[in-house]
C-alpha cells in the first residue's frame, strides 16, 4: 500500500480573520437578530409622541406636555439596530398626530378633505425622516443625541417653512407662546430658536432613561443593545435653557413701550365659502360699517376692516383706452366695468366720515397690456388724500387662491370646484402705510405665519438702518372658513411669534376671530375697549370662565397700540440659524450613503 494511502487527510490552512471581519460579520448577526424585534415597540412609542404633540397644542393647548413630545421618538434613536418596520410604525405617528391636528382644514369646502389629508400625508413624513436622520448621526458617526435631535429637529421645521410654498405651523416651540421669557429668544433666531431648546431638553431626557426600559418597551430582541444612559447632556440642557431663559428676562426688562396709534379692528361673523352669493354682499357691508360706526365713538387714528370683507372689487384700467379696446383686452366684462367709480368713491367717504384712515381687505381686478390682474389687496385710504396705498397680497394658498402647475397641467383644472378665471396673482413686494408719523406693514391672511415673508417686509419697510422702522404689522385675515375651529387659535398663536421676531407689534383684524393686539414681547393684550356687536354682554376678548378666545361674532376692539423701540437681530440677519441646522441635517443625510465608522459606545 502506498505511502499516500497511509498518510492522514489533508486539512484547511487555518485562516487568520482580521478584526474588522470579526466585527463585520458580528453586525450582521446583530442587524438580523434585532430585525426580528416586534413592532409594537415602535408603534407604541410613536403613537405616544403623536399624542403628546396633539396634546400639547390646540385645542387642548397643553404646552408643558411638549417637552415631553419628542423623547419617545429619541428613545428610538438609541436603538443600534432599528426594530422591525420601526420607520413605517414613525410614519403612522406622524399620522396620527397631524390627521387630527389639521382637521379643521375640512371645514372650508367638501373639496377639502382632499388637502387635509394630502397635507398630513406630506407632513408625517417628519417623524420618520427625523428618526432616521437623529440615527444616522448618533450610531453611525457618535453625534451625542442632545445635540443631533435639536439640530435635525429645527431643519426639519424650517425645510417645512419652505418647501410646497411652505407651512410654518405646530413647531414645537409655538406651544409655549405663553411663556413669554422662554419666547424672546426668537428676536435673534426666529421661533426656530424656542424648539431648539427644548428638543435639546427631550434629548437630555431620552439618554437619560435607562437601558432596561428597552426590553420592557419590547423594543429589543437577543443580542441587540442601546447606546448607554448618560448624565451630562442634562446639564447641556439646564445651561442652555437657563441661557435663553436669563436672555429673556434681560429683554423683556429692556421695554420701554410708548403709545402708538389707537387702532380699532373690525371683526365681522360671516362664514367664507368658495361662492358668495351676491345679495349677500350687502348685508355684509352693512354689518361692518354699522361696526365701524361703534368704533368711531373711541376716536381711533386706524381702522382695519378684514381680509376681503368689502366685497365688490376695486377696477382700475388705463382710463386712455376706449370701449373697444377695453372689450378687446377683457372680452368677459363690459367696458361699464372698468369705468364705474363707485367703489372707489365709497371707500373714500367712509374715510371721511370717520375721519381716521382705514385699511379694508379687498379684491383688486386690473387692466393691464398683459391682461386681467386679479389681487388680494389691503387698500390704505385717508380722509385728507383718499386712497393712498395698496398691498397686494405675496404669499398665495395653493388650491385656495390659485392652482399649482395649472399653466403645465391645464386639465388639473377639471377636477377642481372652482371657475375658469379662478386664480390670483401674487403681489411682487412689499407696501408701507404711512400715517401720520407710523409706518404700517400689511399682511394678509396666513403671510403672518410665514417667518422669513413677515421679516423680509419688516426688513424692507424699515430701509435697514437709514429710516425709521416699519412701527406696526396690520394682518387682515378671513378665517370664516373654519367656523370656530381650533385652527383659528393656532393661527393667532404662530402670528404672536412674530411680534417677537420682528420686536414690532402686530394687529390683527380677522372675521370670525381671532382679532387681537400682539405686543413686541408676543403678549396677547386684552384690547381697552371691547364692543359686542351681537350684544350679549361680552366685554372682553375671552370668555373669563374658561379663559379662551371668544370666535364667531361680530365685534370691534380699540386699542392704543405700544410701540417697541427695541431692535431685532432675527431682521437684521434673518434665518442663518435654521440655515444652519438645515444644511447640517442635509449633510447628515448624505453622510448615510458613505461607509460606516466604528461606533464609539462612550456617546449617547
Amino acid at each position: 500500500m502506498s505511502s499516500t494511502l497511509m498518510s492522514p487527510p489533508a486539512t484547511r490552512p487555518p485562516v487568520d480573520r482580521s478584526a474588522h471581519e470579526i466585527i463585520a460579520a458580528a453586525r450582521a448577526v446583530e442587524t438580523h437578530v434585532a430585525a426580528q424585534a416586534p413592532v409594537r415597540g415602535a408603534l407604541g412609542l410613536s403613537l405616544l409622541a403623536a399624542a403628546l404633540c396633539w396634546l400639547s397644542f390646540m385645542p387642548v393647548n397643553g404646552s408643558p406636555l411638549a417637552w415631553l413630545a419628542p423623547v419617545p421618538l429619541l428613545l428610538l434613536v438609541r436603538l443600534q439596530q432599528p426594530t422591525r418596520r420601526m420607520y413605517a410604525a414613525c410614519y403612522l405617528g406622524g399620522l396620527a398626530f397631524y390627521l387630527p391636528a389639521l382637521q379643521w382644514m375640512r371645514l372650508g369646502d367638501p373639496t377639502m378633505y382632499l388637502a387635509w389629508w394630502a397635507l398630513a400625508a406630506y407632513l408625517a413624513v417628519s417623524f420618520p425622516i427625523a428618526v432616521w436622520l437623529c440615527r444616522v448621526a448618533v450610531q453611525r458617526w457618535s453625534v451625542p443625541l442632545v445635540f443631533a435631535a435639536p439640530v435635525v429637529w429645527v431643519g426639519l421645521d424650517f425645510a417645512k417653512a419652505h418647501l410646497m410654498t411652505g407651512f410654518a405651523w405646530y413647531f414645537l416651540g409655538h406651544t409655549q407662546y405663553r411663556w413669554l421669557e422662554l419666547i424672546q429668544i426668537s428676536d435673534v433666531v426666529g421661533a426656530y430658536g424656542v424648539t431648539f431648546v427644548m428638543l435639546t431638553s427631550a434629548a437630555a431626557i431620552a439618554a437619560l432613561c435607562p437601558t432596561t426600559w428597552f426590553a420592557r418597551l419590547k423594543l429589543l430582541a437577543p443580542g441587540s443593545g442601546v447606546t448607554p444612559s448618560r448624565r451630562w447632556p442634562a446639564v447641556v440642557a439646564i445651561a442652555l435653557f437657563a441661557g435663553v431663559l436669563g436672555y429673556g428676562y434681560i429683554r423683556r426688562g429692556e421695554a420701554a413701550f410708548t403709545p402708538g396709534p389707537r387702532v380699532a379692528l373690525i371683526q365681522g361673523n360671516f362664514v367664507a365659502s368658495l361662492r358668495i352669493p351676491e345679495h349677500d354682499y350687502h348685508p355684509q357691508f352693512l354689518t361692518h360699517l354699522k361696526l365701524t360706526a361703534l368704533a368711531v365713538r373711541e376716536q381711533p387714528d386706524v381702522i382695519v376692516w378684514p381680509e376681503g370683507m368689502f366685497r365688490w372689487p376695486l377696477t382700475s384700467a388705463n382710463p386712455a383706452w376706449t370701449d373697444d379696446e377695453l372689450r378687446q383686452r377683457a372680452p368677459q366684462a363690459p367696458p361699464e366695468f372698468w369705468r364705474d367709480t363707485i367703489v372707489r368713491k365709497t371707500l373714500i367717504t367712509e374715510s371721511q366720515k370717520t375721519n381716521a384712515a382705514l385699511i379694508f381687505g379687498i379684491g383688486c381686478v386690473d387692466l393691464t397690456d398683459a391682461g386681467v390682474k386679479q389681487a388680494n389687496s389691503a387698500v390704505f385710504v385717508r380722509p385728507e388724500t383718499g386712497i393712498a396705498g395698496r398691498y397686494d397680497k405675496m404669499h398665495l394658498v395653493p388650491f385656495g387662491e390659485y392652482l399649482p402647475l395649472e399653466s403645465t397641467l391645464p386639465w388639473l383644472h377639471k377636477l377642481t370646484p372652482y371657475p375658469p378665471d379662478f386664480g390670483l396673482d401674487a403681489g411682487q413686494h412689499a407696501t408701507i402705510f404711512e400715517h401720520h408719523q407710523w409706518r404700517l406693514a400689511p399682511v394678509i391672511c396666513f403671510e403672518d405665519t410665514v417667518p422669513h415673508l413677515v421679516r423680509d417686509i419688516v426688513a424692507a419697510g424699515s430701509e435697514r438702518e437709514t429710516a425709521k422702522p416699519v412701527d406696526v404689522i396690520v394682518n387682515l385675515t378671513n378665517d370664516g372658513w373654519f367656523h370656530g375651529s381650533s385652527g383659528l387659535d393656532q393661527h393667532l398663536i404662530t402670528a404672536a411669534f412674530r411680534a417677537v421676531e420682528c420686536r414690532t407689534p402686530v394687529v390683527r383684524a380677522v372675521n370670525t376671530g381671532v382679532s387681537a393686539i400682539i405686543d413686541g414681547d408676543g403678549a396677547i393684550l386684552e384690547p381697552e375697549v371691547f364692543i359686542d356687536g351681537d350684544k350679549q354682554g361680552r366685554t372682553s376678548s375671552r370668555d373669563p370662565q374658561t379663559g379662551r378666545w371668544h370666535k364667531q361674532l361680530n365685534a370691534a376692539l380699540v386699542h392704543t397700540v405700544p410701540l417697541d423701540p427695541r431692535r431685532s437681530l432675527y431682521v437684521r440677519h434673518g434665518d442663518w440659524f435654521a440655515t444652519l441646522c438645515g444644511g447640517l441635517a442635509v449633510f447628515v443625510g448624505l453622510t448615510a450613503m458613505l461607509p460606516a465608522r466604528r461606533r464609539n459606545p462612550e456617546f449617547p
